[in-house]
Order: structure tokens, then C-alpha cells, then sequence
């Protein structure tokens, strides 16, 4: 299944009574209520609000990130209350460039979620009809098996290889966060040393992907001969490191590593080195 799906593909399914469930994803990461609100005043028609903070994060310690993954057990507990099962075929919007709807892509496929896909171009491209009737969330009546996530890189990976250089870092913060300059989210700026940048907007035209081959060769002359599993994605919170991600699989270079914690975990440890 490809990992993008198109509006009138959408709008075909919605004509069929295929067995889907639209998630609308858009978040605001300076005011955390106003996706929800968005998703009140007017959605696609039978979409669900999935929220970045309270369904695809985890509990927040101080050192494990702005957004942390959650663990393979409260993940299956928040499936199950989203009304996610093995079979479902999801698709995912937003109107940020499929920022958010990319971080629920990952979290399903890195679990073998086979049915899963993000709509190109998000709530921008769709010219159907917009409700503003909400849609509660059926949960399964059956608890889910917790599963592992897999393509994950954890934070002593990533500080071992700093010496080893097996793996090429790449962050998907814009160029000025990067270098450390005007940082707002974090409480300190820099990268992670040795990291490389493309920020995630560059997979971009508006707010549309570019074509693969497009993207594929922008990555090839990033990245060199480098192989996409020897790449891991960071960024601030583990979010935006995930459109990276997508953007490599639409392009045809599966298996890169996502690194959930990103910057905000990485610098919670002064004793972690930075660059800038």
C-alpha cells in the first residue's frame, strides 16, 4: 500500500463504505487545545481526532523528550481506545504539511501495521463536503498485544555513535534551530554532533509532497552512497523526524531508524555534547 493516498482516492473510498478510519491529526505546539478546536468547527466527514500530546505521546519525565514515544504497552491500550485494530485502514490528515499524520503513520507501520496511509496535502486538498458533527472513538472490545516498534534508534545509540560514525544522523529541524540560533522549543540549542540537516519542509511543494524521484535524489545528493538503514531521523521531539521518514519511503528508501527522543531529550543531559 502506498504511504500517500489522494484526495479523490479518499473521497472514492468514502463513496464506497470501505471500512476506514480518518484520523485528523492537526495539532499547534504553542497552543496544544487548538487542533482540537479545529477539529469541532469542521472535518472530513467521519474523521476522529487523534492529538499528538494525548494519544502519540507518552507521560513526560523531564528527560525523555518533548513528544516520547509511548511504550509498546500504552500504545496498545491507545489503539484499542482509537478503535485500531490489525485490519483497520487508516488514513491520516492535518494542515501542516502532514506533520502530525506523519508521526501516527510511523507509530503504526514501525508495529507491522500493514493499512495505513497519510493524505497528500492534508485538509488543504480536500474538496469534499466538512462536518462539524464529532466522532467519538469506538474502542475494541478485546485489549491488543503490546508489540515493538521496530526502526528505532534509543539516545546511547546515537551518543555511541558520535566516535563509531557507523550511522549518519540527520535532523529535520529548520536550518537556524540546527545551528542553535533563535532556539524557542528547547532550553538549549545546537545538534547533535556529527548530525546532517534537511529540514522536513524541503519534502515539500505547498503543501504537497514532491514527486519520489524528486525526493530521491534530493536525499541521494544529501546523503551520498549512504544506505537508508544506516540512516537515523531526529528532531526536536521525534515529530517532524517522521515526515523525513515518510518522505524517504514514498521516494523507495525504507529502512531508516528514528531516534523518538530528538533534541529535547538528547540536550535534558548537560553532559551529552552539542554542536553548533
Amino acid at each position: 500500500m502506498s504511504p500517500l493516498i489522494h484526495a479523490n482516492q479518499l473521497e472514492a473510498l468514502l463513496n464506497s463504505n470501505a471500512n476506514i478510519l480518518i484520523c485528523d491529526c492537526r495539532f499547534d505546539l504553542t497552543q496544544t487545545t487548538a487542533g482540537r478546536e479545529a477539529y469541532t468547527a469542521g472535518h472530513i466527514p467521519g474523521a476522529i481526532y487523534v492529538d499528538l500530546d494525548k494519544d502519540l505521546s507518552d507521560i513526560k519525565t523531564g528527560t525523555n523528550g518533548r513528544h516520547p514515544l509511548p511504550t509498546p504497552d500504552h500504545w496498545a491500550q491507545k489503539r484499542q481506545n482509537l478503535g485500531i485494530d490489525t485490519q483497520t485502514h487508516v488514513i491520516a490528515y492535518d494542515n501542516h504539511g502532514s506533520v502530525y499524520a506523519s508521526r501516527l503513520w510511523w507509530m503504526l507501520q514501525a508495529i507491522g501495521h500493514k493499512k495505513v496511509q497519510v493524505l497528500d496535502g492534508g485538509l488543504a486538498s480536500w474538496k469534499g463536503s466538512i462536518s462539524a458533527i464529532t466522532r467519538v472513538p469506538t474502542p475494541l472490545h478485546n485489549p491488543l498485544k503490546p508489540l515493538q516498534y521496530q526502526g528505532l534508534a534509543l539516545v546511547d545509540t546515537v551518543l555511541k555513535n558520535i566516535s563509531s560514525s557507523d550511522k549518519t544522523v540527520l535532523d529535520a529541524r529548520s536550518a537556524e534551530r540546527f545551528h542553535g540560533q533563535n532556539e524557542t522549543l528547547d532550553p538549549v540549542g545546537g545538534h547533535i554532533p556529527g548530525a546532517m540537516n534537511r529540514f522536513f519542509k524541503d519534502n515539500l511543494v505547498s503543501s504537497e509532497f514532491k514527486l519520489p524521484e524528486i525526493i530521491r535524489a534530493e536525499f541521494a545528493e544529501l546523503l551520498g552512497n549512504t544506505q537508508a538503514s544506516n540512516v537515523i531521523h531526529q528532531c526536536g521531539s521525534g515529530v517532524t523526524a517522521c515526515h523525513n521518514l515518510l518522505a524517504m519511503e514514498i521516494a523507495g528508501l525504507s529502512g531508516s531508524l528514528l531516534y523518538a527522543g530528538s533534541w529535547s531529550e538528547w540536550c535534558s543531559d548537560p553532559t551529552r555534547p552539542v554542536e553548533r
